[in-house]
């Protein structure tokens, strides 16, 4: 067979992807049809940046989704090896491929004869499990903390803004560092931290249900209970692990076989984003708990922390939402930077920064291997970026 030439590859890129075009398509039209009717999101779409930034955005997160739950889009396994395709340029045919497999590289191969375009989307798949379900993490730990240290200030303000500000005396990637290397796994301490850190959503959804519901006990009760059961067990399913010490389920009624790379990177994600997101909640309490409404709210007798989840927390949403989706962005460029030192994830992990990193040591001579991960990174982190502003500019006019 013949190598596919640049308009054959761009035309069997353009087929892969179909179904994320198909997701992107039905999303939009949904969105602007609906756009007056959807707050903060429907304005996005009069905003060409925030709608340049979004686009870029979901078409990782379908691809994402299109090839780790539906298996779709990829060509070849991204660990698999094929004979004669090492390094070879995009477009080179399989020697010998087998019945029904894809015939071509469409991207090349890398250093060690890898599907280069199928090691880019099961690259997105790795981000996407980790960066924005970890920095969501971190926000409900940064809320749950920051909310009660800006109200009620004295004593509890100076001992939390101290931890916080222990933590952010460090050097964020001297601090990633320390947490993901093996003789810190080693000693256990990671699952420690997400025993603690992982209660928080838990902690924070309960005594949202508990402020809101308070005056209907039966209600109130009946959820809570359905919420510490369900939520319960998906804590220790996340937090039990038969190699660790930490080892509270036996194994027919645990849920989730995280790897321990991937837990690892997410505990220290949610670690030292967290003291940020409290800085900045604490911050905007301080200015609103002073608010005639909430003047108005304490005179009704409501509770503290009805006062703060519901009169405080939703006029914060501006400011957090767009930190939120920047946030996202630090965290994907962190595990790219963990993921090209080796550090945290397995060392045949797909993810775009270990990809990097392999391909850049023949990368003047070979740079497809290097490069497209990379352009993949650097796509989702503007796409982020772009989505951010346009999400300020829009919150800006409320």
């Amino acid at each position: 067979m013949e190598p596919l030439s640049w308009g054959q590859i761009a035309l069997q890129l353009v087929i892969r992807f179909i179904p994320v075009w198909v997701a992107l398509i039905v999303t939009f039209t949904l969105s602007i049809a609906y756009k007056r009717k959807l707050g903060l999101y429907g304005k996005l779409f009069d905003n060409t940046i925030g709608m340049v930034g979004f686009v870029l955005v979901m078409f990782w997160v379908y691809t994402a989704l299109a090839v780790g739950v539906f298996d779709m889009i990829m060509t070849h396994d991204p660990l698999s090896t094929a004979l004669g395709m090492k390094n070879e340029p995009p477009g080179t045919p399989l020697r010998s491929p087998d019945e029904g497999e894809f015939a071509y590289y469409l991207l090349g191969g890398d250093t060690l004869a890898r599907d280069v375009f199928s090691r880019m989307v099961a690259g997105a798949w790795v981000v996407i499990r980790i960066a924005p379900l970890a920095t969501l993490f971190a926000f409900m730990v940064g809320i749950t903390l920051g909310l009660p240290a800006g109200y009620f200030g004295g004593k509890l303000d100076s001992a939390l803004s101290f931890l916080a500000n222990l933590i952010l005396a460090f050097p964020v990637i001297l601090l990633f560092y320390l947490l993901v290397t093996p003789e810190m796994v080693q000693t256990g301490i990671p699952s420690y931290m997400a025993v603690v850190l992982f209660l928080f959503p838990i902690i924070f959804l309960a005594v949202l249900i508990n402020s809101r519901y308070r005056t209907q006990p039966p209600k109130r009760n009946v959820m809570l209970a359905l919420l510490i059961l369900v939520l319960g067990w998906v804590y220790l399913s996340l937090i039990s692990d038969p190699e660790t010490r930490v080892a509270f389920l036996p194994p027919w009624l645990d849920l989730f076989n995280i790897p321990g790379g991937i837990l690892v990177v997410f505990v220290s994600v949610v670690f030292v984003n967290a003291p940020t997101v409290f800085r900045i909640v604490r911050g905007l309490t301080l200015d609103i708990k002073t608010r005639d409404y909430v003047a108005a709210a304490q005179t009704r007798g409501e509770g503290a922390w009805y006062i703060m989840l519901w009169e405080i927390l939703p006029n914060t949403r501006g400011p957090l939402i767009v930190d939120f989706c920047l946030r996202i962005g630090y965290t994907t460029i962190l595990l790219g930077t963990l993921g090209f030192f080796g550090l945290g994830l397995p060392p045949e992990s797909p993810d775009w920064g270990t990809t990097i990193n392999q391909g850049r040591k023949l990368l003047s001579i070979y740079p497809h291997p290097a490069i497209v991960p990379a352009v993949a990174l650097l796509s989702m982190v503007l796409g982020l970026n772009l989505l951010a502003d346009g999400l300020r500019e829009e919150s800006l006019k409320d």
